[in-house]
């Protein structure tokens, strides 16, 4: 017990360390990218890196006191959490509330702040679907249609905004947990069947989609319209060859690239750090996951394993599938990356979901003290 109380530890503190490296090369990276931009756009070339900063810093607070708290609170009243969310989606329709960029009415305008409610419903999404599906056969009929309709509901929302690629991080999530979960089998399978061709279906009625896949499979096709962003990325990754021109020295972010301090920093990696960047960049995150599902494997309770699990895995699709998008792998969506790209809604979210997963770790600590402490220290020791 002695024993896995420190590996715990040591764990804990490796998965600490991965995070505040991502942040940092996220800061680095956020400035770097943005810098001239910023300076063009609003007279200040640190705006966007102070604006990650200050961010930075109430999700740091925010996910330390969530940390405090026990995480069958957040799995408790996760239902509320997602209705609530869901909620400020709704306002995001409604004008003076809700703020358009780019087609797409994602942003809800508080007048002192500005945020995309999409962002937190990832967690809540996660939350509300583990208290789902583990208690789905504890649940009468009326408890089941109030916490379906929680989810289902915020997800329609998303897809009207439209939001597609927050809409497919929740599909991705809510199946992985349902797979893990207590969930019956017999109506896994065909629920997912069904929510797979649900995506197909919606990723085909939209002509704007159409055109995305249809750039996706010959971007050169139109390459100053719906392919120009995808090869400005190319050439990105093609200018940084093996180590990089050179941190700050980016071609690319000298407003060819679109969304260079968002979405495409992957790209400004690519091409100030080279390969071995993005090789790095890309090992910090398996190095995250690798050691958030060794913490998961620890858990004492399935509740505790599927929060964490879950929360690791949200973190990694998003790294993966933003990644893939820069890259040219699957279509371009508009997804950050996680702890790197510009974006205060993503870092505090993402927070929200590491003070949970902290959470988690301090009732595994608290549960392996007080069963050491509960053993004949002689028995003990004799199994040792």
């Amino acid at each position: 017990m002695m024993h896995e109380q420190q590996s715990l530890d040591r764990l804990t503190k490796l998965l600490a360390l991965s995070i505040t490296a991502l942040v940092t090369l996220g800061l680095i990276m956020v400035l770097s990218s943005s810098y001239i931009f910023a300076k063009d756009t609003y007279g200040n070339s640190f705006y966007f890196f102070f604006k990650q900063i200050g961010y930075l810093s109430i999700a740091l607070i925010g996910a330390f006191v969530v940390s405090k708290t026990k995480h069958s609170f957040w799995l408790k009243y996760a239902p509320v959490f997602s209705m609530c969310i869901g909620f400020l989606i709704l306002l995001t329709y409604i004008p003076h509330f809700g703020s358009a960029a780019k087609g797409a009415s994602r942003w809800l305008n508080l007048g002192f702040i500005r945020i995309q409610p999409g962002e937190f419903f990832k967690v809540a999404c996660i939350l509300s679907g583990i208290d789902l599906f583990e208690n789905y056969q504890k649940y009468d009929r009326q408890k089941i249609i109030f916490r379906a309709s929680v989810l289902i509901i915020p997800l329609l929302l998303l897809i009207k905004q439209p939001d597609f690629g927050t809409f497919i991080i929740c599909f991705l999530s809510l199946s992985l947990i349902c797979y893990l979960s207590s969930f019956p089998r017999k109506w896994f399978y065909p629920a997912l069947l069904t929510g797979i061709l649900a995506v197909i279906i919606l990723l085909f009625s939209q002509p704007y989609r159409v055109r995305r896949l249809m750039s996706y499979l010959d971007p050169w096709k139109n390459p100053q319209t719906t392919g120009f962003q995808i090869i400005q990325s190319y050439l990105a990754f093609a200018n940084g060859s093996i180590v990089g021109t050179g941190l700050g020295n980016s071609n690319e972010k000298l407003f060819y690239l679109p969304e260079a301090h968002n979405d495409f920093i992957f790209s400004v990696v690519g091409e100030e750090l080279g390969f071995l960047g993005v090789v790095s960049t890309v090992s910090l995150f398996a190095f995250f996951i690798v050691i958030g599902f060794k913490i998961g494997a620890r858990a004492s309770t399935k509740l505790s394993y599927l929060t964490t699990v879950s929360i690791v895995s949200l973190v990694g699709m998003q790294a993966l599938l933003n990644m893939s998008v820069v890259l040219g792998i699957i279509p371009t969506k508009g997804l950050n990356l996680p702890f790197i790209s510009s974006g205060g809604s993503s870092l505090l979210a993402n927070f929200w979901g590491l003070g949970i997963l902290f959470s988690c770790i301090k009732y595994e600590n608290k549960y392996s003290n007080e069963t050491f402490q509960n053993q004949n220290p002689s028995t003990y020791f004799l199994k040792s």
